[in-house]
């Protein structure tokens, strides 16, 4: 067995709220490994429909991203996980702060910040055409000035380990049809290069995670259908498949790996 060098680290993962979601997979796998992990995620109330809430697609993601982390704090004491949950908005620089102080109360330092929180518009609307700026103020505050927070804070409580991991999309580089989500991950991915370059002196790593089509509950079948094509792999990408690499990203293992992109996405948009 590897071991990854992350026992009694002290990890940070947002949007963690979604129990089929990245964060969720993430904060197991770090778990796993002896880590100490930090939940931060923030409700996000949509209208969903119960009955159909059962099975994948947009119902099931709502009404999860809409709910606590009961679920999630449910598999962390099945693994007997040292952990912490926390409810609040990153986007706000005061609830940053507070974040922080709560993790910095229980644990005393943070060690690894995955920023996997993102917002993103639901509703058809993040085109050229249909764009308002309120979407755009909304993506931009949680992908980008979010991600900017957390990390400027972790520098002040780090310990003797530094990685931040950085969640983009493969479709970065060009996302019609959500030109908004799509600028604001192809920001946090020159931020990431920018900000490596930064810390690469302190010993930080910074990396980015671009996911391909990825199953955290919003791909039903008619969507799962016309995605497939699109992978040469021939399959959907699985939250544990993103959790891997960012365990790989936070590990001893990776010391010299920074600024990097990293496209977990069975070969889609290369």
């Amino acid at each position: 067995m590897v071991d990854y060098g992350l026992k009694d680290k002290v990890a940070i993962i947002t949007g963690a709220n979604n129990p089929q979601g990245i964060g969720a997979a993430s904060a197991c796998a770090l778990a796993r490994e002896g880590a100490r992990v930090v939940l931060v995620y923030k409700r996000l109330p949509r209208a969903y429909d119960e009955s159909r809430a059962d099975r994948n697609g947009a119902d099931r993601y709502f009404k999860a991203n809409a709910g606590n982390a009961a679920e999630v704090e449910r598999r962390l004491r099945e693994m007997q996980a040292d952990y912490l949950a926390l409810e609040s908005d990153i986007s706000d620089e005061a609830a940053v702060r507070e974040i922080y102080a709560a993790v910095l109360a229980r644990f005393g330092r943070v060690d690894i910040l995955v920023n996997n929180a993102a917002d993103c518009d639901m509703e058809g609307i993040d085109t050229i055409e249909s764009i308002t700026p309120g979407v755009i103020d909304d993506t931009f505050a949680v992908n980008v000035r979010g991600s900017i927070l957390m990390i400027r804070e972790m520098l002040k409580h780090r310990g003797d380990y530094g990685r931040i991991i950085n969640l983009s999309t493969d479709a970065a580089q060009s996302f019609p049809g959500q030109i908004t989500y799509g600028a604001s991950k192809a920001t946090l991915e020159a931020l990431t290069r920018s900000i490596a370059l930064e810390l690469a002196p302190c010993g930080i790593t910074v990396n980015c995670v671009a996911p391909g089509p990825t199953q955290t509950g919003w791909i039903d079948e008619e969507l799962e259908k016309a995605v497939l094509p699109l992978i040469p792999m021939g399959r959907l990408i699985q939250p544990e498949d993103i959790a891997d690499t960012i365990l790989f990203l936070a590990s001893a293992q990776a010391r010299m790996l920074t600024g990097q992109v990293i496209k977990v996405s069975g070969g889609k948009a290369l």
